[in-house]
């Protein structure tokens, strides 16, 4: 007698259910990268005096810098603390997507 489902072999499980999940996670993962791409963060530095804003998509958006940060005999700091700023919002970038995928796969351990 023929058996339905299952693996040939006689392998347990459903390969049409296993099909079914994996579109079904692919599908949540599509939403949750465009919901990722269209969020912003934020990164400051130097008290705030340096705000630096960045999209999921890994573009900066905006940078503010406060009048008594702009001193124009050291720029060096200035630039540090702009690259410090965009680092920040990009590591905070980062762990969100990062925390969204881990919940949909389930910590598999997948790359994404």
């Amino acid at each position: 007698m023929a058996r339905k489902g299952g693996f040939p072999g006689g392998m347990p499980g459903n390969m049409n259910n296993l099909m079914k999940q994996a579109q079904r996670m692919q599908r949540q993962m599509e939403e949750k990268s465009k919901e990722i791409e269209s969020s912003e963060w934020e990164g400051t530095a130097g008290g705030g005096a340096v705000k630096v804003r960045v999209s999921g998509k890994k573009e900066i958006i905006s940078v503010k810098l406060s009048e008594e940060v702009v001193d124009p005999d050291d720029i060096e700091m200035l630039e540090d603390l702009i690259v410090a700023a965009t680092n920040e919002a990009l590591r905070q970038m980062e762990k969100a997507s990062s925390q969204v995928m881990e919940s949909l796969t389930g910590g598999m351990g997948l790359p994404f």
